[in-house]
């Protein structure tokens, strides 16, 4: 396995940056950039020309990661060239929120091989139920392959979000890049780092990733009143406050909710990811050093049962949310986990609204919000 990648800012052209990455032929090619950097004129055909071959994969971002630390603005190309691994790429229309199963259900469709060992998944971040797009993939590929990506983000603007196939660069698709083969070695980790305040509240009334009513008064309502002077700036503020999940016993699951839209009229928030009635949220907020501590156990988690002893990817995503808490520390999250993976792990991905992962400890795969997920591709 041999991984290269490259840096290309918007307005210079294309192949003078990417034609290096040709040298190891690649199998792969992943892409993530700023709206602007990916939505340029000419970019994708500029990408399918000089990677002929090659799968292409990718979306638009709200910060781009690399090794050297995190990017605005830029776009950042990540080649891969497999010795034993094949890599077959699929894609779907997305045509609204209620068609992300279905959607989800046509990459299973086409990925679903007695051979393959891990998908990698991106999806449009807005206008899109992640949780049923991922359950549709697995419901046709099995529960026991490891599924990990993200869904796009744009600049935290939360308006229009773009994603890289090989049909090129749309704001109605999803991807999903198949991998096969008995070589391929697929670890992977996630890990939040928020902490829950307040009382837990139950779900009174919800329709997939629409929240009505908690405790039988307006979703929003209840918010806004814990949020005080950070209502103002909802919904963008709400990436700040995420909700923790909780079952009928008011334990934890596992999964964060965060708010990515509101409805004045309807007193309701869009959430990222499913919940259910009968279910309790609570809210979470977080400190940097809790976020670079969450990302050193999501790196560690990738590598638990997995030690690459060569060239290998790893594949960063996390939250715009720990971004925006973090500010200009940021880096520090992505340093800890390159620290743990070593410098012969090339890392590539991007700040998300929705990062997609297995279960800690599972091969369960679920939509999670406000964590780091890593995942970490080699061959044995």
């Amino acid at each position: 396995m041999r991984v290269l990648q490259q840096l290309s800012r918007a307005g210079a052209p294309a192949a003078d940056a990417l034609t290096p990455l040709q040298a190891i032929e690649p199998d792969l090619v992943l892409v993530f950039g700023s709206v602007v950097a990916l939505t340029e004129p000419g970019f994708a055909e500029a990408l399918r020309t000089i990677f002929p071959k090659a799968g292409l994969a990718g979306c638009t971002t709200a910060g781009e990661i690399t090794a050297d630390g995190v990017l605005d603005g830029s776009c950042v190309v990540t080649a891969i060239a497999f010795g034993d691994t094949t890599v077959r790429v699929a894609e779907a229309e997305l045509t609204g929120l209620s068609g992300s199963r279905a959607a989800g259900d046509e990459l299973g469709a086409a990925l679903a091989d007695p051979g393959l060992a891990g998908v990698l998944l991106f999806g449009r971040g807005t206008d899109i139920n992640g949780s049923a797009l991922i359950e549709g993939l697995v419901g046709r590929v099995g529960s026991g392959i490891p599924v990990s990506g993200g869904l796009a983000g744009d600049d935290g603007a939360f308006v229009r979000t773009f994603v890289l196939s090989p049909s090129g660069v749309s704001d109605n698709r999803v991807v999903a890049v198949g991998l096969y083969g008995d070589r391929l070695r697929f670890g992977h980790g996630s890990f939040g780092g928020w902490e829950p305040f307040g009382p837990a509240r139950k779900v009174t009334r919800c329709d997939g990733n629409i929240l009505y009513e908690l405790d039988g008064e307006p979703a929003l309502n209840v918010y806004k009143r814990y949020l005080g002077d950070y209502a103002k700036d909802l919904p963008a503020s709400g990436l700040l406050f995420p909700f923790e999940l909780l079952n009928e016993n008011h334990s934890a699951v596992g999964l964060i909710r965060t708010i990515l839209g509101i409805d004045e009229a309807a007193g309701s928030l869009t959430l990222a990811g499913t919940v259910a009635d009968g279910f309790y949220l609570r809210l979470m907020h977080a400190s940097t050093d809790a976020l670079i501590h969450g990302a050193e156990s999501a790196a560690r988690s990738s590598t638990r049962d997995l030690v690459p002893t060569g060239p290998s990817l790893g594949l960063l995503v996390s939250c715009v949310g720990r971004k925006l808490v973090m500010g200009d520390q940021v880096d520090e999250e992505v340093q800890a986990v390159a620290d743990h993976l070593g410098g012969d792990c090339t890392l590539a991905g991007f700040y998300s609204y929705g990062e997609i992962s297995p279960m800690q400890g599972l091969s369960d795969c679920k939509l999670h919000n406000q964590t780091m997920t890593v995942a970490v591709l080699s061959e044995s």
